[in-house]
């Protein structure tokens, strides 16, 4: 019996390392036909980074053809594991990765980078298996590590993230903020991989090959890392194996790789970067191939446990309506805060990121009321936004991310990435301008309105009182895309009440007569302001109209054209903000084909200094008394 039983024992072996064999060269066989594609692909384009690509190879065959589970016929199905090429450049691999996988022919992966096609030189989601553009190096980690976080905690399911880095990226400070965040959560559904081939850009990269001082590095940041031969399919299907074994912490397999692996007289050598290779590398390649044949290795499928969705955006409401008194003093970021309260206690899938700033920018009311629904982000203003990001990816949640507006700026480059990721991420950015007081200027936002402006297709809210701050986020949380909503630090009188209607892009005459002389256009601290010095001029016989433009992107043009007509073509803006990209140039372009009408702007035109906020509102002529001023100066 036991004779028998050794038999067949070794027979099972025999035929497991056979398959194994089998499933080896398969792979390779992937890999190469890919690496051929990628050169083709960049021959076409004459330009591209084939190099880049070709190193990655057999990192993406066997993610993608043993590793990861997905279906082409729904690529960004929920249930799906994600992939993020953070080394966007690289992205000729991936486009051969799907076209081995069939959902791609090879007709279109050689359209790469033309003007009408899809497959742009490096990747964006109007693909629809990309979640996230890249090739702003540095993002993709923290975008990674937001999916992952929603996948383990928000969405309780199975799958897992994937995010392969280049080692040249890892000099970026963001990478290494995802890994502290990654680290924290215990995101042991994330696994970071990195390319290290060496060679950058112009130079080798700072650690060269030296994979022991990667592993360190990861290590240090609560990674546990695993080195291997990135160009050796076994060592890379041992390396996720153990990466399914670990619990609660993310793993980083630390690739060592040959950049332009498989090129011949070009692989590892240096300036080759981001060039097509000659066509005649093509062949030592293809001589490789053992006769796989092209779309024998098949993903898994998912498995299907990422819940059902049961909100739709454009129908999303707050629990309960404003409630607030005519007259009460309220901060609009504390208005902010109870509104994502009401949102959160509508929608489970409504979600508060904050960068340790949550008791001044008030999103800890939904901390303490849904704990599950809000994410601490720490210190690390560009990982914010990534995760935010990543958190909003195939519509999974709707991620509300706050800090003082002026940290915003440090991120500028993920929100900019982030609307090339056609991306639905709502920022609430408190502690605005020169009215913050005595903190200085290192605290107060006076860039902000010019920057999330500047962002394609944004919206940006600029609620004065208590109510409007209320019914901005929950607009914000109706619109897809990206949103600024710029919230106060003092505390304001309401002037709207509780069943006033706002719309995007609409504004909102707060005051006028049939006599008006003039149009002041004021936002936030500043409407008040305006509203004071309207007062001043009633009493010396000038009337004035004062308009609160509440959404300052769109900006409502009808409605300043209309009363800039009234009033006989006078205008002036006031606003704590500085001069560029701020709302008197946005009035002054809604009023550029306007003949006959004359604009001023008052702002803060100087670096500010730290005092008590009126005194600071006076000190750099945005007050009451400079409006006045600038009324009778006309």
């Amino acid at each position: 019996m036991a004779h028998w039983l050794r038999l067949i024992t070794g027979r099972i072996t025999q035929v497991t390392k056979m398959a194994e064999t089998q499933l080896t060269q398969d792979l390779y066989d992937a890999a190469n036909r890919m690496r051929i594609s990628a050169i083709e692909m960049t021959i076409a384009s004459k330009s591209g980074h084939p190099t880049s690509s070709c190193s990655a190879a057999e990192i993406l065959a066997t993610l993608f053809f043993h590793e990861m589970k997905y279906d082409i016929a729904t690529p960004k199905c929920a249930s799906a594991d994600r992939f993020i090429l953070s080394k966007g450049h690289a992205c000729p691999i991936l486009y051969a990765a799907w076209e081995e996988a069939g959902l791609l022919t090879h007709e279109q992966v050689l359209s790469l980078r033309k003007i009408d096609s899809d497959i742009e030189g490096h990747p964006t989601p109007r693909l629809n298996f990309i979640d996230v553009a890249t090739g702003s190096l540095g993002q993709g980690l923290s975008c990674a590590a937001g999916m992952a976080y929603v996948g383990k905690y928000i969405d309780k399911a199975s799958y897992r993230v994937y995010c392969l880095m280049g080692d040249g990226e890892t000099a970026e400070g963001s990478i290494w903020e995802a890994a502290a965040f990654a680290s924290y959560y215990k995101l042991d559904n994330l696994v970071a991989l990195v390319d290290v081939n060496r060679l950058g850009q112009s130079q080798e990269t700072a650690l060269g090959h030296h994979m022991e001082t990667y592993k360190a590095r990861f290590a240090a940041f609560g990674f546990h890392a695993i080195v291997v031969d990135g160009n050796d399919v076994n060592a890379l299907l041992v390396a996720y194996a153990e990466a399914k074994s670990v619990k609660d912490k993310p793993v980083a397999i630390l690739c060592k790789t040959l950049k332009g692996k498989g090129i011949v007289d070009i692989e590892d050598m240096d300036n080759w970067h981001g060039k097509p290779v000659p066509a005649s590398t093509i062949e030592p390649i293809r001589a490789l191939l053992k006769g796989s044949e092209k779309g024998k290795l098949k993903a898994q499928k998912p498995v299907m446990d990422a819940p059902e969705l049961k909100f739709e955006i454009g129908k999303i409401k707050m629990s309960s309506p404003p409630e607030y008194n005519l007259g009460d003093k309220v901060a609009t970021r504390a208005a902010y805060g109870t509104a994502l309260v009401k949102l959160g206690d509508s929608c489970d899938r409504v979600i508060g990121l904050d960068g340790d700033t949550k008791n001044s920018t008030f999103s800890e009311k939904l901390l303490k009321k849904h704990p599950g629904q809000f994410i601490e982000c720490f210190i690390a203003e560009q990982n914010l936004v990534g995760v935010g990001i990543g958190a909003g990816c195939r519509g999974r949640t709707i991620p509300f991310c706050s800090t003082f507006a002026a940290f915003f700026t440090r991120a500028a480059d993920q929100l900019r990435m982030g609307a090339v990721s056609f991306a639905n991420l709502k920022c609430a950015g408190s502690h605005v301008g020169v009215s913050i007081g005595e903190d200085g200027p290192s605290q107060m936002a006076l860039e902000d309105l010019a920057m999330f402006r500047a962002i394609p297709d944004s919206t940006v809210f600029y609620p004065a009182d208590a109510v409007s701050a209320e019914r901005a986020t929950e607009m914000a949380a109706n619109i897809e895309g990206i949103v600024f909503i710029r919230t106060g630090r003092p505390a304001l009188p309401v002037l709207y009440k509780n069943d006033e209607v706002f719309e995007i892009g609409k504004g909102k005459i707060v005051r006028q007569t049939p006599n008006d002389k003039i149009l002041i256009i004021g936002a936030g601290v500043t409407l008040y302001e305006a509203l004071k010095a309207a007062d001043t001029l009633a009493a010396e016989g000038i009337e004035a109209c004062v308009l609160d433009p509440f959404c300052i992107k769109p900006l409502d043009k009808d409605l300043i054209v209309e009363h800039s007509k009234r009033v006989g073509g006078r205008v002036i803006t006031v606003e704590d903000h500085y001069q560029a990209g701020g709302v008197g140039e946005a009035v002054a372009a809604a009023l550029s084909d306007e003949a006959h009408v004359r604009i001023r702007s008052l702002c803060v035109r100087s670096v500010p200094r730290s005092g008590p906020p009126d005194a600071l509102v006076e000190l750099f002529g945005i007050s009451a008394k400079s409006i006045v001023e600038a009324v009778k100066n006309f």
